[in-house]
């Protein structure tokens, strides 16, 4: 339990930031690129002299309940697919080749051919294409994960019975890996980071002057040199979410016996 609680406690950080925030995102407060302290800013002015914490404790919001419904999408799309394709030979079969096809498109290909062909998405569209890329990984191993018991004795008098497969889905496997789902989700959680940050920060997805982690730090980097927290702060924000949720997937991720 208490490998959760830096995940939850940042995510909580990151949704309820902006009440925090002591200055308004678009008003500036000090000196292009101001260092850390000066006129009140805590840690300094960006390329326009607005306090980098208020957009920090702002630009974390969107991209935690971002990625969190695209982890809650696509761990719930894969673990019927998954356990279904373990049920059904024929259709494992051919969901096994259509998660093949959409593993070999490269990530960033796949929100740009989304995002480019729904031009008025916003994110929206940034985390259709995000559901689309992280699904298929987690179909196949949901699919893996659902093999062992499938083949059990009870699952398989189930089915001699006569039980329809959504039942056998619902009611008789995935009771039995709330483990594997629960870190499941943590890991697409931090996919879904990932992805949605390389996107903002090709701006693709949120614009200027939209205050966002990944923005920060693309908008910023010119300026490094004179005010280096414009640049690490959110830096540094992305990394912990990523690896806090990380610790958690993996305290969820269900014990092995290696005896």
């Amino acid at each position: 339990m208490r490998r959760l609680l830096p995940a939850l406690a940042l995510l909580l950080l990151a949704v309820a930031g902006p009440l925090l925030a002591p200055h308004p995102i678009d008003q500036p407060v000090t000196l292009p690129y101001g260092p850390a302290g000066t006129d009140g800013a805590l840690l300094g002015g960006d390329q326009l002299g607005r306090d980098v914490l208020s957009r920090l404790l702002h630009g974390g919001r969107d991209l935690v309940l971002s990625s969190l419904a695209v982890a809650a999408l696509v761990t719930a799309v894969a673990a019927v697919l998954g356990v279904a394709a373990a049920l059904k030979p024929a259709l494992g079969r051919f969901v096994e080749r259509a998660a093949e096809v959409f593993m070999l498109l490269p990530a960033v290909l796949g929100i740009l051919l989304v995002t480019l062909s729904w031009p008025d998405g916003g994110r929206l569209a940034l985390m259709t294409a995000a559901t689309a890329l992280g699904a298929p990984y987690a179909v196949r191993f949901m699919t893996a994960a659902a093999a062992p018991v499938v083949s059990t004795g009870y699952v398989e008098a189930a089915v001699a019975g006569g039980e329809r497969t959504w039942h056998l889905v619902l009611r008789d496997v995935l009771p039995n890996l709330r483990s594997t789902v629960l870190a499941l989700f943590g890991l697409r959680f931090v996919a879904a980071v990932y992805v949605v940050a390389t996107a903002a920060f090709l701006q693709i997805g949120p614009q200027p002057p939209a205050a966002d982690w990944a923005l920060m730090i693309r908008e910023n980097g010119p300026g490094i040199i004179l005010n280096p927290w414009a640049v690490l702060a959110p830096s540094i924000a992305v990394g912990l979410l990523a690896m806090t949720v990380n610790l958690a997937a993996h305290a969820l991720a269900p014990k092995v016996d290696r005896t």
